[in-house]
């Protein structure tokens, strides 16, 4: 089992597909949805992304991610950090960030705590003074 399925099993529901934006693209991420989706990077943009400002995001239909249709669609070449996504450095920094994830995601462990669920995803992650660290 994978280490992460502890506490978090994602649920497929989309929630972290929707809303008014999408996640900031790095030029690895594009990449990656080109190569999976076999497209000309040009047509990529064109018809799955916006670039605003110099920020490259997918669109959003219909409230959620281009890419989301009962599930993501581009799963295998999905962004980092929708791949990351809620296991998140965010939820370390204190209990209010833990307390709002776990309030929308289904997939994360109910019967862990805050403190609980610090420790694991500190190991996880690597970080130092990690509770329950692998060594």
């Amino acid at each position: 089992m994978e280490p992460e399925k502890i506490f978090f099993e994602c649920q497929r529901c989309g929630y972290c597909c929707q809303g008014q934006t999408t996640v900031s693209l790095d030029p690895a991420d594009v990449d990656r949805l080109v190569a999976h989706l076999g497209m000309p990077v040009a047509e990529v943009m064109e018809k799955y992304l916006r670039c605003t400002k110099g920020v490259i995001q997918m669109k959003i239909t219909n409230g959620h991610c281009i890419f989301y249709d009962q599930g993501c669609t581009v799963h295998p070449g999905r962004p980092w950090r929708c791949a990351q996504w809620p296991l998140h450095p965010s939820m370390l920094i204190d209990q209010a960030n833990f307390l709002a994830i776990k309030g929308s995601c289904p997939g994360l462990a109910r019967g862990i705590g805050y403190e609980e669920f610090h420790g694991l995803l500190a190991a996880l992650l690597g970080q130092p003074g990690a509770v329950g660290k692998r060594g």
